[in-house]
């Protein structure tokens, strides 16, 4: 049994509670109590590489890697997802999580699923070579200034376009909505995955994870309540118009049964 807490811990809620494979249903209680006498809320989620949040994080940042490499504008992405309601798009958040340990935990998502491995040099590899991890190091996507209270400011950092532009197609444009519709059904479609895979026994453990630990929309209820409102059917559609782009934006069977019978994932 392990406990993975998430950054910064003093103001993130969420501690996913690791059943092992010997893990006791006696263990399993003693350290969902312990959690919660940390003030934290737990989810017990079954053991897989990733487990359950960082599992469905890392097929959203392949999208955006793989938006990037296509020749999009990662201030653009940024926009996008933070109107959709996410607190930081997806190049702060890596800039915030660090891109060296993106970097460790991309490589440990290839390892486990074949879908993960991205295929081509990214601009958050590239970042990791020359040493910019992001806030910690002062740089990543953007550039940190502390102010006068010690808190990292972000800012333009002056080198970056030309570093994406050597690993990246000639930058074009992309609308709002094939972005917005990329990096979601990235996301929703691992979701669901994990759910199929038992990593968790129901969805609302599912989209609490995300609410919790990733900051999902609160007010859009989660991934799996995400494709509830989208119906599963268009969302099926929705992930068949971009099956160029490989397996992660494939619907499992499981999912297009659903569709077919117009079932959700909340009854």
């Amino acid at each position: 049994c392990g406990m993975h807490f998430f950054n910064p811990v003093p103001l993130m809620p969420l501690v996913e509670v690791i059943r092992g494979k010997d893990s006791s249903d006696e263990t399993i209680a003693t350290t969902v109590a312990y959690a919660k006498a940390l003030g934290k809320v737990p989810i017990v989620v079954n053991n897989c590489p990733g487990f359950l949040v960082n599992r469905i994080l890392f097929p959203y940042f392949g999208a955006f890697s793989t938006l990037l490499n296509e020749g999009a504008d990662f201030r653009q992405i940024d926009r996008v997802m933070e109107s959709f309601g996410w607190p930081m798009g997806p190049a702060y958040l890596l800039d915030v999580v660090g891109i060296d340990t993106a970097v460790h935990a991309q490589a440990v998502m290839a390892a486990g699923f074949d879908r993960m491995q991205l295929g081509f040099e990214s601009a958050i590899d590239k970042l990791y070579a020359q040493g910019d991890f992001g806030q910690k190091s002062g740089r990543g996507f953007y550039q940190y200034t502390v102010d006068e209270n010690g808190r990292p400011q972000k800012t333009e950092n002056p080198e970056i376009d030309s570093l994406i532009a050597g690993i990246s197609a000639e930058r074009r444009d992309f609308s709002d909505e094939e972005i917005r519709d990329r990096l979601m059904l990235a996301l929703c479609l691992e979701t669901a995955r994990c759910l199929e895979d038992g990593i968790v026994e129901t969805p609302i453990e599912a989209d609490m994870g995300l609410v919790l630990g990733l900051g999902f929309p609160t007010f859009r209820g989660g991934a799996l309540r995400y494709i509830d409102q989208l119906g599963l059917s268009e969302f099926c559609t929705l992930a068949d118009s971009y099956a160029s782009l490989g397996a992660m934006m494939e619907p499992t069977s499981k999912m297009r049964e659903m569709a077919s019978s117009q079932s959700v994932f909340y009854k």
